[in-house]
């Protein structure tokens, strides 16, 4: 009777060992660990944290996680720089009909985002200081739509990859004060983005 209790408390002292061993040593048993032979945390079930892309960015901070990026970018591939085809956005004055003029600049954007389904893009549209406060903030909605407007109906982007937004004269970065500083104040912005 003795030894048959010896041999039971054995039995179970090697199953209690056996459900405590943890061989990767991340605090989660074997028994419950999905990976015990990789440190994880408890929500993955002992796995580590997915990086879904294999970009080393895991995919919790990784705002693009089944695209490849940089952590610099937030986990998304570089951007590429569109500040060249900004630069080039006229419209005709007091207006916010497009300048033939800007085609060449709007096709550029157009087959960046073509080849590249992911992007999204954002159409800023600013205005200067000079006349009304409303009439400003109408102009630069009506050129930042007028851009999108034009990818969307000249170029076939889907209109839900991008937005487009007017700020009238609240963000100027230069001196309104000077008609070269109006003139910069004058503008259209554009960021692409993937999230």
């Amino acid at each position: 009777m003795i030894k048959r209790l010896a041999l039971v408390c054995s039995i179970s002292m090697l199953s209690i060992a056996a459900l405590a061993q943890d061989r990767d040593g991340d605090g989660i048993p074997d028994s419950l660990d999905h990976c015990p032979d990789l440190a994880g945390v408890e929500r993955y079930q002992g796995c580590p944290i997915p990086d879904s892309d294999g970009d080393g960015i895991n995919d919790e901070n990784d705002k693009c996680p089944y695209l490849p990026g940089v952590k610099g970018n937030h986990g998304c591939p570089i951007l590429k720089d569109i500040s060249g085809d900004e630069r080039n956005i006229f419209f005709i004055s007091n207006s916010y009909k497009l300048s033939a003029q800007s085609f060449k600049s709007l096709n550029h954007i157009a087959e960046i985002l073509k080849n590249d389904e992911n992007l999204k893009l954002d159409i800023a549209g600013f205005a200067d200081s000079s006349g009304k406060s409303e009439t400003n903030q109408q102009l630069s909605d009506s050129r930042a739509k007028a851009v999108q407007d034009y990818l969307v109906s000249q170029c076939g982007i889907d209109e839900s990859r991008i937005n487009a937004m007017g700020y009238g004269s609240t963000r100027p970065i230069a001196d309104n004060r000077t008609e070269k500083g109006r003139a910069k104040n004058r503008r259209i912005e554009l960021h692409l983005k993937y999230y």
